[in-house]
């Protein structure tokens, strides 16, 4: 693993992203900040376009396809929020996406993905199921598949989020990531970490769901059974040679497990106290700040909110 080049890769992502994306707003938290003595700043990603930090290495991947590669358009399997990010720069770039989601997936997620225009083809089964229906059409048909984390392109898009941190936080102490696929906080901690090692890299994963997790421990990828979890977006195995591993292995500090109750209390807390409606994926990240506030008084401390898509119905359900 050359870190050099991880960096150089999230540098090169940023200037081919930048007029697509949105840059989102690092809020201080008063709430978050007096009840634990730690400055809490909230990392605003669940309002980039699509809702989810997934865009940006949608876009990434995109951009950086040959001319006949978009000519013949690309294929995905997700279980919304991947989905939607490509669909969006599928639009915006003028190719055409299919999107391959099991039959599980919210309708709220499916009916955007619809509207953008992609090309959906629904997977009886887990998102696993969806991945191997999907890349099989790929070789078939020739369109390039763009996985949700591994791939050095998405990885690398991702990772403008740690650009955009420290830009907007110099003196950043650490930062908190739900973790799935690992695309996510390997790019971000790609970047950080070369810049300032000091910074520390929080993986959070929902106790039934902790692949990832599990893999680092074991020195290799393995099977990892998961349990259904609000945070379907962090849901899923770790691919048998994703790019993210390494990084993943190398970069995260401090690993936190996260119950559903966890995760269920910190969407209820964000929405009361910040007046912002998070998915399951970003209540992880909230949930193991607070588990393990007390270690980060007097720090500058950032959470990353990484989307929102999730129907109103269902929000109120799990959080009352």
């Amino acid at each position: 693993m050359d870190r050099t080049i991880l960096y150089a890769n999230v540098l090169e992502a940023e200037k081919r992203i930048r007029p697509y994306i949105r840059t989102t707003f690092l809020d201080h938290s008063v709430y978050l900040s007096q009840q634990t003595g730690a400055n809490v700043f909230l990392k605003h990603e669940e309002h980039q376009h699509t809702g989810s930090f997934k865009l940006r290495g949608a876009f990434n991947r995109i951009l950086s396809l040959t001319r006949e590669e978009m000519h013949q358009g690309v294929i995905c399997a997700s279980t919304g929020n991947h989905g939607l990010a490509v669909a969006y720069a599928s639009k915006l770039t003028g190719i055409q996406a299919t999107v391959y989601l099991p039959e599980t997936t919210s309708s709220l997620k499916v009916d955007k993905i619809k509207a953008l225009g992609a090309t959906i083809q629904p997977v009886q089964g887990d998102c696993l199921e969806a991945e191997i229906q999907a890349r099989k059409k790929s070789q078939e048909s020739g369109k390039v598949f763009i996985s949700p984390y591994n791939d050095a392109f998405v990885m690398a898009g991702q990772g403008t989020l740690g650009l955009e941190l420290e830009k907007q936080l110099p003196d950043l102490n650490a930062v908190f990531i739900s973790v799935g696929g690992g695309g996510l906080i390997g790019g971000i901690a790609s970047y950080l970490k070369a810049l300032k090692p000091s910074v520390e890299i929080v993986g959070v994963w929902p106790e039934n769901a902790p692949a990832m997790r599990r893999c680092i421990e074991a020195g290799k990828i393995i099977d990892v059974p998961e349990m259904l979890t609000l945070s379907e977006s962090t849901a899923g195995g770790v691919e048998p040679g994703s790019v993210t591993f390494e990084p993943c292995k190398h970069f995260i500090d401090k690993h936190i497990l996260i119950s559903e109750e966890e995760i269920k209390a910190a969407m209820k807390l964000v929405a009361e106290k910040e007046g912002t409606l998070i998915e399951g994926a970003a209540g992880v990240a909230v949930a193991g700040f607070l588990k393990q506030a007390d270690l980060y008084k007097g720090q500058n401390v950032a959470i990353l909110l990484c989307g929102k898509n999730i129907p109103y119905a269902l929000f109120r359900e799990v959080t009352q």
